[in-house]
């Protein structure tokens, strides 16, 4: 009797201690469950949006028909281009006392020109897309992307000019050193940046016409998405910055441009330049205009206007009539 009386309390006390654990393990994971729900979750870093481009459908970059600028005798639609726009440009910079250069990219068929493009000049405020293009390949060569900062200053960098967020990014590409190791890679052997505070020197407008391919056309060191971002930007320039080379285009149509503007520091005269890309008598062109000795802003502006529309036209009407020749 005994014996069975001492078994049944052993199990008596196994029941015991098994629904015990259960309580103790429900309540456990009840409060588990509190837990969790009471501490903040991890903040997530929102993602930065681009800004809506104007332009109806984005434009894929072109590819290029030739990766330097072909010989004469290569290709008889430079050839007939070169021709006519030292024609058209010369009358125009004998004017200006010599003080004003052009290059011209046409994408449509690929011939290219240019009027004293080797000519060097103060660089302004062009630099900047040559800034943005760095910072893009950096990232592009490290992994890292660019945070919401860097993205925030440059699109006030390119659509506003914001000098402080150049000098920012300026200092964020590491400066002349970074900035100079890029442009080796873009092929700008013709451009100095400049140092203590300035962000670029002088430049050409052949290697002004470079790195607009670099930004518009492939093969490009940059992704597609780089350049995209790039073309945004100089898409939606300021209302008040909307001059210079978008004289070129066609009514209607959409541009893109950077421009730079900056009075001499010993004379007092303007250096006004104009790069971007525009559509001409229904050609994609890239075109780079530089120019010095302005004695006003508004004067410079009119000149590198003038010199953009009648490059474009002068470019497109060879071309056209190259074509026409030769299908006889």
């Amino acid at each position: 009797m005994r014996r069975y009386i001492v078994i049944a309390g052993l199990v008596a006390l196994t029941l015991f201690c098994a629904g015990w654990a259960g309580v103790t393990a429900t309540r456990n994971a009840a409060e588990t469950r509190l837990a969790r729900a009471t501490v903040p979750a991890t903040p997530r870093r929102a993602t930065p949006r681009r800004a809506t481009p104007r332009r109806a459908t984005p434009r894929r970059a072109t590819p290029r028909k030739k990766a330097a600028r072909s010989t004469p005798a290569a290709d008889p639609l430079t050839a007939s281009a070169q021709q006519a726009l030292a024609a058209a440009a010369a009358p125009l910079a004998r004017s200006d006392d010599g003080q004003v250069a052009v290059a011209v990219d046409d994408l449509t068929t690929g011939a290219d020109a240019a009027y004293a493009g080797t000519q060097e000049f103060v660089t302004a405020s062009i630099v900047k897309v040559d800034i943005l293009s760095t910072l893009l390949y950096q990232a592009q060569q490290s992994g890292q992307p660019l945070t919401s900062e860097t993205w925030a200053l440059a699109t006030t960098m390119i659509e506003n000019s914001n000098d402080g967020a150049a000098s920012d990014l300026y200092d964020e590409a590491n400066g002349a050193s970074g900035i100079d190791a890029a442009n080796h890679v873009f092929g700008l052997a013709q451009t100095a940046v400049g140092t203590d505070g300035f962000w670029g020197l002088t430049t050409t407008a052949d290697d002004q016409l470079r790195l607009l391919r670099l930004v518009f056309t492939r093969p490009s060191v940059l992704t597609a998405q780089s350049q995209d971002y790039v073309q945004n930007l100089m898409s939606q320039v300021e209302p008040d910055q909307q001059w210079g080379v978008p004289a070129a285009a066609d009514a209607g149509t959409q541009f893109m441009v950077k421009n730079g503007w900056l009075p001499s520091g010993t004379t007092g005269l303007w250096e006004i330049n104009s790069i971007g890309e525009v559509v001409h008598d229904r050609q994609r062109m890239l075109i780079a205009v530089l120019s010095a000795g302005n004695a006003t802003e508004d004067s410079g502006i009119s000149l590198v206007q003038t010199v953009a529309e009648t490059a474009a036209s002068a470019v497109a009407s060879a071309v056209a009539s190259a074509v026409a020749s030769a299908k006889g």
